[in-house]
């Protein structure tokens, strides 16, 4: 019960995050802020592809071992 709870709390609390290599700091560090927030998204946008493959592949795992217990 508590990890349901403290996770629809943590939904609540989301904090904005952006980060950037190295590398891309150093190339958008002294430029224009547009460009900077341009270089974050695409980081995030690069970002989320992995995240889904891994959220498809637990699922399939989990659907898997759900229709082999019936």
């Amino acid at each position: 019960m508590f990890k349901k709870l403290f996770s629809i709390i943590l939904l609540f609390f989301v904090v904005n995050a952006s980060a950037q290599c190295a590398m891309c700091k150093a190339v958008v560090e002294g430029g224009n802020e547009t460009i900077a927030e341009g270089v974050n998204n695409g980081i995030t946008y690069l970002m989320v592809f992995p995240y889904i493959l891994v959220g498809l592949l637990f699922y399939f795992i989990y659907r898997h071992k759900k229709a082999t217990k019936n």
